[in-house]
């Protein structure tokens, strides 16, 4: 009576701890509302479609064309399907193995008269769930599927981001060319003038030479720019899997970004980043990993069995063949195992607690990368009327300079300083509207992006 206590008492203290080992995953660690770093209401409260962003048609026809012919997205599609390959076949793990083994032997004693015998088992082996063990299995890698997929959208949101910011890239190129251009063309208008004073005596030859070189530098960097073009266009037509080509696109500033964080960003919009979202199924994956660990000290229960024909009886051969069955039920309770139950759950809980650490690191980066693209939007719309300002002054200033030239009333030096003037200003301006637009950019794709 005191042994069938024991076993019962054994068997229920068995059952208690191993109740917690289907527990399911929840999240613990939450995106603090200050993550971000800024404060104010929020205009946008959920990432919107990269079409409803990007609005220049030609812009979105290179996106789809990138989305669709793009390596690294295939690769990452196919992660997809084989996680999905490993999740089907952890939830496979709860039914029964089955496989034909058919047998057959010969056999004679001193030339004896040969016999014949034969099997043709169905053989089963069946993994009984007992504390867990399968269930968590299934659980870790339905978590790492998710992060296979988290992925997928992190390589698609980073193709679009890509696309997106080549392609402004190569429109403003086009607006500096545009720019470099039209100074070519008044530069050299300036050192025909300039010419035409030296050779009426008004003018001396050093003036010529200054005018020329600034001339020409001109002309170098509308080469350069022409290039730069030239490397960007490569670039995206690396992104589209095809051989180098002219891309094309539209007039620079004919369609821009869509605003939607004008007033402010909530720190919720985090959690659409795909990275946060994967860090989270990392923790998820490791946590399951732990209780599959855990279950590991438990009792393992192994049912298997056989069915089929055979003409061996225990050492007689008999014909015809007979029905053959078999079961047998087996069950493991691990004693020693050179330590390594324990080594594997003091590994897994440490797994855990770096995934967690990894999940609030990854957090503050997100929010550091917004506030930085916070800031960069603001910085550019703030310089933005200063620089439209400054061009219309020095325009003003070199027209004007240019007038006192041409009555003898202005130094050359003073047209060059205008003329260099007014062209560093002209393509400061542009550069500072790229990178407002390259800022909206990388605000929306820090804040998870949309992948529809």
């Amino acid at each position: 009576m005191k042994i069938n206590n024991i076993f019962t008492a054994i068997a229920v203290s068995l059952m208690l701890s191993g109740c917690g080992l289907y527990k399911k995953y929840e999240q613990k660690v939450e995106i603090p509302a200050d993550a971000i770093g800024v404060s104010g209401p929020a205009s946008a409260e959920a990432p919107i479609s990269w079409r409803e962003f990007f609005t220049d048609p030609l812009l979105q026809k290179l996106i789809e064309q990138v989305l669709k012919n793009n390596t690294d997205l295939h690769s990452a599609r196919i992660a997809v399907e084989q996680s999905e390959a490993s999740l089907k076949a952890a939830k496979l793990a709860y039914l029964p193995a089955f496989s034909l083994a058919p047998q057959g032997t010969i056999s004679s004693f001193d030339y004896s008269k040969a016999s014949k015998a034969y099997s043709l088992p169905l053989q089963m082996s069946w993994d009984v769930e007992t504390f867990g063990s399968i269930t968590n299995k299934k659980r870790a890698t339905n978590a790492a599927l998710l992060q296979a997929q988290c992925y997928e959208e992190a390589v698609h949101s980073n193709l679009v981001s890509s696309v997106a910011q080549q392609y402004c890239m190569l429109q403003v190129l086009d607006r500096q060319l545009e720019i470099l251009t039209q100074t070519d063309s008044l530069w050299n208008a300036s050192l025909e003038t300039q010419k035409s004073l030296w050779e009426n005596g008004k003018a001396y030859s050093t003036a010529v030479n200054q005018m020329e070189s600034s001339w020409l530098s001109v002309k170098t960097q509308i080469v350069d720019t022409r290039r730069n073009i030239r490397s960007t266009e490569n670039a995206i037509c690396r992104l589209l899997a095809v051989s180098p080509q002219h891309i094309e696109r539209s007039k620079w500033g004919s369609y821009t970004p869509a605003e939607k964080f004008n007033s402010g960003v909530s720190a919720k919009m985090l959690e659409y980043r795909p990275d946060i979202r994967m860090a989270n199924h990392f923790i998820e994956e490791a946590y399951y990993n732990t209780k599959v660990a855990r279950a590991a000290f438990f009792p393992n229960l192994t049912l298997s069995g056989a069915i089929g024909w055979t003409n061996s009886g225990g050492g007689v051969v008999l014909n015809p063949g007979s029905l053959l069955l078999n079961a047998m039920g087996q069950l493991t309770q691990p004693i020693f195992a050179h330590g390594q139950l324990k080594a594997n759950l003091k590994i897994a809980k440490l797994t855990e607690e770096e995934m967690q650490h990894q999940y609030v690191q990854t957090v503050i980066d997100a929010g550091n990368q917004v506030n930085e693209a916070l800031a960069d939007c603001q910085t550019a719309r703030e310089k933005h009327d200063y620089y439209r300002r400054q061009v219309a002054v020095l325009h003003e200033a070199y027209v004007g300079t240019h007038e006192l030239m041409d009555n003898g009333k202005a130094s050359y030096l003073e047209v060059l300083t205008a003329q260099e003037s007014l062209l560093s200003a002209q393509l400061s301006e542009a550069m500072n509207m790229y990178n407002g637009t390259q800022a909206l950019i990388a605000l929306y794709i820090a804040l998870g992006g949309g992948t529809k």
